[in-house]
């Protein structure tokens, strides 16, 4: 209970933060970053080098209330097959202006819902990148599966592509809470495709669900999570809801006047964590749980472990470029956006140009102040001799920031005059931490809850 206290004096019930998947965030980026800056910093990848490539498809047959995710609904097959005659354009205007021996790391189909394109558009799609863009030894893709928009014909066509590894949404099991976030999904249904992508050989699975949904309680999430640990995932992903309606329309579908508290939401997600641990999983970072063995493991165990805007990941590397509306790329030199609206994504790529709309060149102290948070995020603690090994240029000397951190946290944070780190009560704090590291300033209405 004092730890409750304390975690309540420092206002981890009450903060709005950045979940940290990118420094500076998203919405930071400015229109100064134009498609002559990206396509300078494309022809500025390493020879040779691998990098990754995700790949936005922002339709759906059903709008979750819940998400706020870019995504538009489709009732017909025509605006998604002319979307993805465009992806094809951008791919290859990427792929003009990339070295030509570079080759593909990691894959990653999102969106939206991926498993709307039909199986003929999937191996389309497919058969379009590793014309341009071919695999490396060991190269992962994924793709983001909808258990309700997808059938043996189009897993057949992903499984011929080469898919590897397969992320299931779930949310939640619960049938009351399903209609209260416009997301029906049964256990049935999902057990059933998970056990179809393993019978063609896809036996990476990840799957993610979320707390701090209306109606839920500590009961409800258990049951839940006792499900999804029968389907024997290999990762989990338990997101904490971010309630935004401004920001997402269709979050005003949802009661809110049903919401967990936020001390509720402390108990929903320890709730969860314990199942996951109990069932021999490994916590990664914040909220992620990996099988002993998984790549993530792995990197979290040899401290490889990143963080990009899919979350915690193994992809150690430099470049990764994000095809579709809005999709952000992340370079050595900084980001770049997408225009966001369809319509504007689609006429820019017509026209031959780069849909680059929003970006973020970064400086040095960008860079310095950038893994320091990753690592924050990561593992909990970070090493500045360790990090300043890692750069050109050290722009800022970082320990009184540290020492004033180590005082704020003082019975959470330890600081030995090089590396902070959080004691193993203070991880839920991991974001608050971090954001004492970023320097712009922050519209709280655009985060979520701290927990």
């Amino acid at each position: 209970m004092d730890n409750i206290k304390q975690l309540n004096q420092l206002g981890l019930f009450d903060a709005k933060v950045p979940r940290y998947t990118s420094y500076p965030t998203a919405p930071q980026f400015t229109t100064g970053i134009h498609a002559k800056e990206f396509e300078a910093w494309l022809r500025a990848v390493t020879p040779g080098s691998a990098i990754s490539l995700y790949l936005h498809i922002p339709f759906c047959r059903r709008l979750c209330w819940f998400c706020a995710c870019r995504t538009q609904g489709v009732s017909k097959d025509a605006p998604v097959l002319s979307y993805l005659k465009t992806l094809k354009d951008e791919l290859a205007m990427v792929a003009a202006a990339l070295p030509k021996d570079v080759t593909l790391s990691r894959l990653h189909w999102g969106g939206g819902t991926p498993t709307i394109l039909s199986a003929e558009a999937i191996t389309s799609l497919a058969t379009a990148v590793r014309a341009v863009l071919p695999f490396a030894p060991a190269a992962e893709f994924s793709v983001e599966i909808d258990p309700s928009e997808v059938d043996d014909a189009r897993l057949d066509a992903f499984a011929g592509a080469g898919m590897n590894r397969a992320s299931i949404g779930i949310q939640d099991f619960d049938p009351k809470i399903q209609a209260a976030i416009g997301r029906e999904q049964s256990y049935e249904l999902t057990s059933d495709v998970a056990d179809k992508l393993r019978a063609r050989g896809i036996h990476s699975l990840n799957t993610d669900i979320l707390y701090g949904l209306p109606f839920q309680d500590a009961g409800s999430i258990a049951d839940t999570t006792r499900k999804l640990l029968s389907l024997n995932p290999d990762r989990v992903a338990l997101y904490g809801y971010a309630h935004v309606p401004w920001m997402a329309r269709r979050q005003t579908m949802i009661p809110e006047d049903k919401l967990p508290t936020a001390m509720e939401r402390l108990v929903l997600a320890n709730t969860a964590r314990d199942l996951f641990l109990a069932a021999g999983y490994r916590a990664i970072g914040i909220d992620h749980f990996a099988k002993v063995g998984d790549g993530l493991d792995v990197a979290a165990r040899s401290g490889k472990l990143r963080r990009n805007f899919q979350g915690y990941t193994d992809d150690t590397c430099d470049t990764l470029i994000g095809l579709g509306a809005s999709a952000i790329s992340k370079l050595p030199q900084g980001y770049v956006q997408n225009a966001s609206a369809t319509a504007s994504y689609v006429a820019q790529i017509r026209d031959d140009k780069f849909a680059s709309a929003r970006g973020h060149a970064s400086t040095d102290d960008d860079k310095l102040r950038a893994r320091v948070i990753e690592e924050i995020m990561c593992t909990f603690q970070v090493s500045l001799s360790k990090v300043e090994a890692e750069l050109d240029v050290i722009p800022v000397d970082l320990r009184a920031e540290f020492a004033r951190v180590q005082q704020k946290f003082a019975h959470y944070a330890n600081f030995d005059g090089d590396r902070l780190s959080l004691t193993s009560k203070a991880q839920l704090l991991a974001r608050m931490v971090a954001r004492e590291f970023d320097v712009y300033a922050m519209n709280e209405q655009g985060h979520s809850l701290a927990i």
